[in-house]
């Protein structure tokens, strides 16, 4: 039986896609390079980092400097524009109320990551964060997976991870946890369930 959640933030907890994908097209029209929204939404439903890496091919730019500026215009996009995905609230409440924990396992930014929980009330449901930025490796590397269940004494039987890409169910191959594979991205390593809608996972 599931008990505990490992979230990830992006497309997963909440829709931060439409803002990124925004800071990505201003900043390329900013260094005079033109896309429409359409292909960047298909480039992003791979993965943030697969968008830019392509993009700054195709444009022949530094990846790191469309990163770095596409982060300072995604900064002016207020949390409140950037709404829970519909579903996952119910889902991380459904977990608190029966005494499990929704913990976050994020490469995104504890500041960030805390704004988007506090401007959309849910930092209560949610009793701790982890983030690449305390030191974990990237996934696939499971490291970040491991502390979360070694701090909580989380039995991986009973939880489950929610992700959106094939390097979390890699990681989570090797932290014995199960995986739930949200959205429509495709992947080869074949998760323990996929939904598209979070009452479904209800």
């Amino acid at each position: 039986m599931i008990r505990h959640l490992l979230w990830d933030i992006d497309g997963v907890l909440f829709d931060t896609r439409p803002a990124v994908t925004y800071a990505i097209k201003q900043t390329l029209n900013e260094m005079g390079c033109a896309i429409t929204l359409s292909v960047m939404d298909d480039l992003a439903r791979q993965s943030l980092e697969y968008c830019v890496d392509t993009l700054a091919a195709r444009f022949k730019l530094d990846p790191d400097l469309l990163r770095q500026r596409s982060a300072e215009h995604y900064r002016q996009i207020p949390p409140e524009r950037q709404p829970p995905i519909s579903g996952a609230r119910e889902v991380c409440a459904w977990i608190a109320a029966r005494g499990g924990l929704n913990l976050i396992v994020t490469a995104r930014k504890a500041e960030s990551t805390c704004a988007l929980l506090a401007a959309h009330g849910m930092t209560g449901l949610f009793s701790d964060i982890f983030t690449l930025e305390q030191g974990y490796p990237c996934k696939p590397n499971p490291a970040i997976l491991l502390a979360a269940l070694e701090k909580h004494a989380l039995n991986p039987a009973e939880t489950l991870l929610i992700c959106r890409q094939e390097t979390d169910i890699q990681a989570r191959q090797a932290a014995g946890v199960a995986t739930c594979l949200f959205g429509a991205a495709q992947a080869s390593s074949l998760p323990s369930l996929r939904v598209r809608d979070y009452k479904a996972l209800l």
